[in-house]
């Protein structure tokens, strides 16, 4: 195909999903699509309603099910994610054969069979991971001895100290605390048989139910050989059972008051907390078993606030969200519809969204980031709709772009201004961006008795600090060659801080020259991201040596089709690095890497890509409207661990692909029309 037909036919596309797109939005111009993840997420709502005596009506059991049997796996195991190349996982495995079996599922039903048969060949319930150890003690499946001690007199530890609260992540932080009171309260739920602190409800699922009291680490002399760190920590975790055992905790009603507060203060009005389920409904547990009661507020609020999470639809029946993600995907699709030109930028679409997340924009001086930068005035924005104590770099970013691309003359208005001053307050020693903290690196922590997904620590990452490189250099370009005024310092600052992201850039390049993708799936994410970034900096002579090799590698992973992808498996093995079915997000992303340094004019690579594109766009909505079909899981929660299906991914991305091209070939071209068939 040709440049001009190839970019006559991305025109149609764009036209197509921009319909898609303005009929997708809500009434009050956001944009939010559903979210899917594990069926963890849902089997830990179902305990959550089974513990507090709960009624599921019929019509959702049904709904409920539906959605666990749509996700099961031809083995009968349920994975972390639909492309999982290693098949099940056990535990997902576990939390969903017990769901169903709450729902009512009798267990000579053949999905429970396969689901049982894949369990016991795995070893049984004795194998989980930590998270399903302390769902199961919750209903006395498993005794509270064989899940790690949690002190909440870790509560009391300043902020200064090795190890403190604010050493974790802030989702960690924010599901440790509840956890702090449930593992010392050690709870025992009722199960539809009845509520027993040795309850035999799952004893199917063991190799050997009468041995349950199943160790939760190596034994001391493999950990000595190994990970002395980790022995350490078992050491403190036998001394605390040691104390639990003759009594000897003086502070321990104390920190638990404290945890208590802790919580409370961090609900938002709406009765979230950090707008992501785990904290949300542990926090349940924690207020009712801390003598909150059904009708109080708090936790009246927390229940409505988990209750608008759970989405329904035809295909996947009904499931709980992880999270939501109404700020991202406005910004998102924003930023897509500028980059389409199919529509004015002052079109009251693009107007209404961005006035919508301006009233979200975080000036309030709550948020866990304040503890260590307390003198960094706020401005930064969340991913939810309610999440005032813990915004993030990446929205952040990805909204200053938004605000620009829209309108070039909001560069100095305070929405502008303010996240961008709280983004350079952000940055790490090591020149890097995390998600939410700052210094948040204390990897030791991963080898703490409690942890199995090694993700209790918020680093630095290539793809964040991608994204803030493109926000930061474009309002470098646009600042430039104006008067400058009181806001000088801003862009000096702002100039200064890009230096030191190129250079943690720089370091962190991949040998076969790509970038990690720690929050999207994976190397294609994160080298897009990081090109995108670059390219307002392309003239600087370690960037134009860091451009070459990424933009080869991008070319060398390009799937006979024209399109690109790649596994989860390249989190495991980076020899797996853009190796995968082409897929919608992901061939958008290798795109927009490209095109941002190289002419479409000439390159075959671009032409099959947006080729790729322009032939998938098969998900017909409506007349006029069409969208990219896409079933795979391309957001990135912890990585080897738990994804997250962004349903808007596969629109708003190609979106700005195929933007990209046409206002790319329109350069080439000095034509500001239509590009001719």
């Amino acid at each position: 195909m040709q440049p001009e037909s190839s970019g006559y036919a991305a025109q149609q596309a764009l036209r197509l999903a921009t319909r898609y797109a303005m009929d997708a939005a809500d009434e009050d111009g956001h944009w939010m699509g559903p979210m899917l993840s594990d069926i963890t997420i849902t089997a830990e709502w179902i305990f959550l309603l089974q513990s507090i005596g709960y009624q599921i009506y019929e019509g959702d059991r049904v709904a409920y099910r539906h959605h666990f049997l749509s996700t099961q796996r031809s083995d009968g195991s349920w994975g972390i994610a639909p492309q999982y190349a290693f098949g099940g996982n056990l535990s997902a495995t576990i939390e969903a054969y017990l769901a169903l079996k709450i729902l009512g599922m009798l267990p000579d039903h053949d999905a429970m069979k396969k689901a049982r048969e894949y369990v016991l060949s795995k070893g049984g319930v004795a194998q989980m991971r930590m998270f399903t150890r302390f769902h199961l003690a919750m209903f006395g499946l498993l005794p509270w001895t064989a899940v790690p001690q949690m002190p909440p007199e870790v509560i009391l530890l300043p902020s200064w100290f090795p190890i403190n609260i604010y050493k974790f992540a802030s989702w960690a932080r924010i599901t440790i605390v509840p956890f702090l009171i449930i593992r010392t309260r050690e709870p025992v739920f009722e199960l539809p048989n009845g509520r027993q602190l040795e309850n035999d409800y799952l004893d199917e699922l063991w190799c050997e139910p009468k041995r349950k009291n199943v160790p939760y680490s190596k034994d001391f002399l493999s950990l000595w050989r190994t990970d002395k760190v980790a022995l350490l920590f078992h050491i403190a975790d036998w001394i605390l059972k040691l104390l639990c055992f003759i009594g000897f905790l003086p502070f321990r009603e104390f920190a638990i008051k404290l945890c208590l507060g802790w919580l409370l203060e961090r609900q938002e009005v709406s009765g979230d907390w950090a707008g992501i389920f785990p904290p949300m409904h542990l926090s349940i547990y924690a207020l009712l078993l801390e003598g909150y009661h059904m009708n109080d507020k708090p936790v009246r609020l927390g229940l409505a606030a988990l209750d608008r999470f759970c989405h329904k639809d035809e295909k996947n029946g009904k499931w709980m969200q992880p999270c939501v993600s109404p700020v991202w995907d406005t910004f998102l699709m924003t930023r897509a519809l500028c980059d389409a030109g199919t529509i004015d930028l002052n079109d009251d679409h693009l107007t209404r969204a961005l006035r919508w997340t301006c009233e979200r924009q975080i000036f309030v001086k709550d948020g866990d980031w304040r503890v260590h930068r307390p003198q960094l005035p706020p401005g930064g924005f969340s991913f939810e709709y309610f999440n005032t104590w813990y915004p993030d770099v990446d929205d952040t970013a990805a909204g200053i772009l938004a605000f620009l691309k829209q309108d070039a003359t909001s560069l100095r208005s305070i929405h502008v201004t303010r996240a961008a001053t709280w983004i350079l307050g952000m940055q790490n020693r090591d020149g890097g961006w995390a998600a939410f903290d700052v210094g948040n690196d204390a990897f030791f922590l991963n080898s703490i008795p409690f942890s199995d997904m090694d993700s209790l620590c918020d680093p630095s990452s290539a793809d964040i600090v991608g994204r803030v490189l493109e926000a930061f250099g474009l309002m470098l370009r646009l600042h430039s060659g104006s008067k400058e005024g009181s806001e000088g310092s801003l862009f000096t600052s702002i100039s200064s801080a890009c230096q030191r992201g190129i250079a943690y850039l720089e370091e962190h390049q991949e040998r076969f020259g790509a970038w990690y993708g720690r929050w999207g799936v994976n190397y294609i994410y994160g080298t897009s991201n990081v090109l995108c970034g670059l390219s307002y900096f392309s003239d600087e002579p370690r960037v134009r040596q860091m451009i070459p090799p990424a933009l080869s590698w991008l070319k060398s992973v390009q799937n006979a089709d024209g399109g690109w992808g790649e596994g989860l498996d390249s989190y495991i093995d980076s020899n797996r690095a853009g190796i995968g079915l082409s897929h919608p997000s992901q061939t958008a992303w290798a795109l927009m890497g490209l095109l941002a340094h190289l002419s479409p004019k000439h390159d075959e690579s671009i032409a099959r890509g947006v080729a790729w594109l322009v032939v998938g766009q098969t998900d017909i909505k409506a007349q006029g409207e069409a969208s990219w079909p896409e079933d795979v899981h391309t957001g990135t929660g912890f990585p080897g661990h738990f994804y997250l299906g962004y349903t808007l991914y596969r629109h708003y991305f190609p979106m700005m692909a195929l933007g990209r091209y046409v206002s790319a070939l329109k350069e080439c071209q000095g034509s500001k029309g239509e590009l001719e068939r």
